[in-house]
């Protein structure tokens, strides 16, 4: 019978949030696949955790799967951990836990510490629908390309950046995504020194260009995602039928999209729906 692999979620500053059954995973397995055992090291030693550790990072995954796949296939059991939170979540492991898959190795879960459900959790922005973007391009043109991407979004959004881009990527939000837009900065979130701060794009840049926002540590920034129209479906009903006989239905669709946030797609149905309710073609 084979072994499992565990992917188990780490403490992203505060060691205490590590979770009883992360350590119990973390003292159980015969091996520990660490993104950097100098820095999980650590955290087992202030557990006293002894068991022993294997590197599995970003140069090296793709030449240790194999042997890992085979020593889950022998029986050993596997714990898989980042330097902090939950891993493969812009951290390294997907290879591995594809592969395990791919040879019916038996993959769990330990769950536990998220920067991005944290920084969500504190944000003070709308939470039921959010994506999740990871860092952003570090040069600015693909940076600012990635991002103009975005500018329909109207979903919350959750960027990751390092500190030596903070400033720059604060700009470039501003530009595509409006001065005034609601935000949300998390800094060493869960740390000694954290910091959580909402205001506007533009607020949070000053505030990084003063200093008020400290230029140290990690960062998480969310940001809103584009406003629906406040009009109700009476109002943009009414907007489609003022177009309807002017232009193509999916020209309205695109427009009415384009000027309230609503879905192209959802608008194109709704008007193929009046145009039934009244009989005009």
């Amino acid at each position: 019978m084979g072994g499992t692999l565990y992917v188990v979620a780490t403490p992203i500053g505060n060691l205490e949030d590590l979770a009883p059954r992360a350590r119990q995973t973390l003292e159980s397995v015969d091996l520990i696949a660490a993104e950097d055992t100098r820095h999980t090291g650590r955290l087992l030693s202030h557990f006293g955790v002894r068991t022993p550790l294997f590197a599995l990072h970003d140069h090296n995954e793709q030449q240790v799967v194999a042997r890992l796949i085979a020593d889950l296939e022998s029986g050993k059991n596997i714990a898989l951990v980042s330097d902090a939170g939950t891993p493969l979540v812009s951290d390294p492991g997907y290879r591995l836990v594809r592969a395990a898959h791919d040879a019916g190795v038996t993959v769990s879960p330990v769950p536990g510490a998220s920067s991005i459900l944290a920084a969500l959790s504190v944000a003070g922005l709308p939470t039921d629908r959010f994506s999740f973007e990871g860092f952003l391009p570090p040069k600015p043109k693909a940076r600012r390309a990635a991002l103009a991407v975005l500018a329909r979004e109207t979903r919350t959004m959750i960027f990751l950046e390092a500190v030596h881009r903070i400033a720059a990527s604060l700009g470039d939000m501003a530009a595509a995504f409006g001065r005034d837009r609601p935000a949300f900065i998390g800094r060493e979130l869960t740390k000694l020194h954290e910091q959580c701060v909402l205001a506007t794009l533009d607020d949070l840049g000053r505030a990084v260009a003063c200093g008020d926002i400290v230029g140290k540590g990690e960062f998480v920034i969310v940001v809103a995602g584009l406003p629906v129209a406040a009009e109700s479906n009476v109002d943009i009903d009414r907007l489609l039928e003022e177009l309807r006989g002017h232009l193509p239905d999916r020209d309205i669709a695109r427009i009415v999209a384009s000027a309230t946030g609503a879905k192209r797609n959802d608008l194109y149905q709704r008007l193929l729906a009046l145009a039934k309710s009244t009989g005009r073609n």
